[in-house]
């Protein structure tokens, strides 16, 4: 989770999910479309301070209170965390950058950096007075060496990951770096499992009992992703494999097997069948940049009409995302959306509550870097008990694709070939760090059948390719009923195998003739909107000049200025940071709106500089590299109001906003 410049620069470009484009006639206004905060709001759970809660791991204890480790080597107790006064107890301190806890038989397990150690408080006064260490392991120094788990199996093994040493510090490793293990309880015997792991910041069982694990881009890793892991798989990055040779390696491979040649992961594990590619890619930057914890929805629809999926936290965005999966030819594969962004701090750890009627989100940025601005945080996300219109399932077909609903969609809009948009991708396979997206091709959508129910719709989809991600946008379907278009409209779904059946009978005359590659080219922008030389008619220059500068972290260096109404005004932004950024001025009451647009172009976002095709938008920049500046020139609205301004480039908004007023 290392965020070096290069890293910054490389993972925030390429980014986005959906256009909110609402179709005319509907009978509302756009501000009455609910957003994710509407269904799903996040409280925040106070914290002390004098307590730094950067939080490495935590678990829900039987009277549901909650253990979390730190960071910085703590382990603390908090008693009612969902009441407004929590109370906080120092159960363990002294330990070493402790990045996950677990709760079993009246112990609290620890995996800090150099072992497994079991807390206990055998006195009954609060606080850990045995520290006994289940299984300690050789260290190379390296700052990048994180230790995760323990996860238990159902017969009281532990499972852990181990980092891999970051390169960029060396090439020193400790045994099984790179690996799943499996720790007796006792911690006498360890069984290696599999390896190519690179940062496997989370790991959780699934419904059906099977592991997956995250990882982050980075050497060997195009793009995050989870992984269904058996032993005896090789997930990817073969530094780990020096240890392959040693007694109860599951693996014969060595770290010279692996072609370092830029093709495509899925052709190469046709030839290497201990390759195990990933269940489901997280494209970079559009679905995150640092893929944390994993968190299977077990509530009951306590918490939404997700049961059986998966939850997938990013540390780097402050977000979590949804994971549908399924098996097909006996591999997962599926499908990730967008599901809740807007965390304080870097998400790093997930938990459910008693009832899991709302989730625990823990977080930390230092040295790491995260969207969210605070340093740590604990926060609490909340369901409101209402159904969001949402895709809930992709599933894939022998000839395209199945979508299911949350709500009843409009029959019209549904069935509507032009109301989809599907793109396949893919990325190299290589050992440099991370990958620009690659052989990229549209799938046109030829026909639909709308479900009955208006639950389902059947797309037929020309050029569906095995072993690659395909961004299935749905900005044209309305719910039923309300006319509201999806939450999140859009899913990228890894097609690992392409399943066998009978295609959908399609007459001739049913089959859509316009192509997607016209229905999806690039719209103009009014000039008028971003407008870098001054107008001919201003002999006298603008009436109104303004600078506004990038600052780190993330915000604007001026929050506020006034216009009069009609009168003529130059914006100069300049961009001394390192990160991208731009600048909009808004429709009043439009900020949040617009940002949620802008992150969620999917791969449109870089071709428009995050700009969202929409009337909300009245006037903006360019999208401004590193030492990059530019000047519009615009009409002050008529209106007297204040008018948002904002960076859109994903995860910006939250801290880079600021407000135009205009007087008369």
């Amino acid at each position: 989770m290392n965020s070096t410049y290069f890293e910054k620069v490389f993972i925030w470009g390429i980014t986005g999910i959906i256009l909110l484009i609402v179709s005319t006639g509907t009978g509302f206004a756009q501000s009455d479309i609910p957003t994710e905060s509407y269904y799903y709001e996040i409280a925040d759970i106070p914290i002390p301070d004098d307590v730094f809660l950067e939080v490495g791991g935590m678990d829900v204890l039987p009277d549901g209170s909650l253990a979390v480790c730190t960071r910085r080597g703590e382990v603390w107790i908090i008693n009612n965390p969902d009441s407004d006064d929590p109370e906080y107890s120092l159960f363990a301190e002294g330990l070493h950058e402790p990045l996950g806890l677990t709760y079993r038989d009246g112990s609290i397990y620890v995996t800090q950096r150099p072992e497994i150690t079991r807390l206990e408080d055998t006195d009954g006064d609060g606080r850990a007075d045995e520290y006994n260490t289940v299984w300690d392991r050789p260290l190379s120094g390296n700052y990048h060496e994180y230790f995760y788990g323990p996860k238990f199996t159902p017969s009281g093994d532990m499972l852990v990951t181990v980092n891999l040493a970051w390169i960029g510090y060396g090439e020193a490793l400790s045994k099984w770096d790179g690996w799943l293990l499996q720790v007796s309880p006792d911690g006498k015997e360890v069984t290696p499992l599999a390896s190519g792991l690179r940062s496997p910041a989370g790991f959780a069982f699934n419904a059906e009992g099977d592991l997956f694990y995250s990882e982050n881009q980075g050497d060997w890793v195009g793009s995050g992703n989870i992984t269904h892991l058996e032993k005896g798989d090789f997930a990817g990055n073969p530094r780990g494999l020096r240890w392959s040779h040693l007694p109860g390696s599951p693996l014969d491979l060595r770290p010279e097997d692996i072609p370092d040649t830029g093709e495509p992961m899925h052709g190469v594990a046709e030839d290497i069948p201990e390759l195990k590619t990933p269940s489901v890619w997280f494209p970079h930057g559009v679905m995150g940049i640092s893929t944390s914890d994993i968190l299977l929805d077990n509530s009951e629809a306590e918490f939404g009409p997700f049961d059986g999926q998966l939850f997938v936290g990013d540390q780097g965005q402050s977000k979590v995302m949804r994971v549908f999966q399924e098996k097909v030819n006996g591999e997962y594969q599926g499908v990730v959306f967008p599901f809740r962004d807007g965390f304080e701090s870097g998400v790093l750890r997930m938990n459910w509550g008693q009832g899991n009627s709302n989730m625990y989100v823990g977080m930390t940025s230092r040295g790491w870097s995260s969207t969210g601005p605070e340093l740590y945080g604990l926060q609490r996300l909340v369901w409101n008990g209402e159904t969001p219109f949402e895709i809930k399932e992709i599933h894939a077909r022998p000839d395209g694709f199945e979508l299911t609903f949350t709500k009843p969609v409009e029959p019209e809009t549904a069935s509507d070939p032009a109301s989809y948009n599907i793109t396949g991708f893919t990325y190299k396979y290589h050992s440099t760090y991370g990958s620009d997206i690659i052989n990229q091709e549209q799938a046109p959508v030829t026909y639909v059948q709308v479900a009955d129910d208006g639950l389902s719709a059947r797309l037929v989809v020309d050029n569906i390719r095995k072993g690659y991600v395909h961004e299935i946008k749905a900005e044209g379907i309305r719910e039923a009923g309300t006319g509201y278009p999806l939450l999140h409209s859009v899913g990228y779904y890894t097609m690992k195998n392409i399943p066998e059946g009978e295609p959908l009978a399609v007459a001739d005359d049913e089959a859509g003739t316009e192509s997607q590659e016209d229905r999806s080219g690039e719209q103009g922008f009014d000039p008028v909107k971003h407008r870098t030389q001054m107008p001919e008619s201003w002999t006298n220059g603008p009436d109104k000049v303004i600078t506004i500068n990038a600052e780190s972290p993330m915000l604007f260096d001026v929050t506020d200025f006034e216009v009069e109404a009609g009168s003529r005004v130059r914006i100069t932004f300049n961009n001394p940071t390192d990160l991208l950024h731009n600048l909009l001025i808004v429709q009043p009451g439009a900020l949040e709106r617009v940002a949620q647009r802008a992150m969620n172009m999917g791969l449109e976002g870089p071709q428009r500089g995050y700009v969202p095709d929409s009337e909300d938008v009245l006037f903006f920049t360019s999208l401004l590299e590193v030492g990059e500046s530019e000047s519009i020139f615009f009409t002050a609205p008529e209106q007297p109001d204040e008018y948002p301004y904002v960076c859109t480039f994903p995860g910006h908004w939250q801290t880079m906003q600021g407000v135009m007023t205009v007087t008369e």
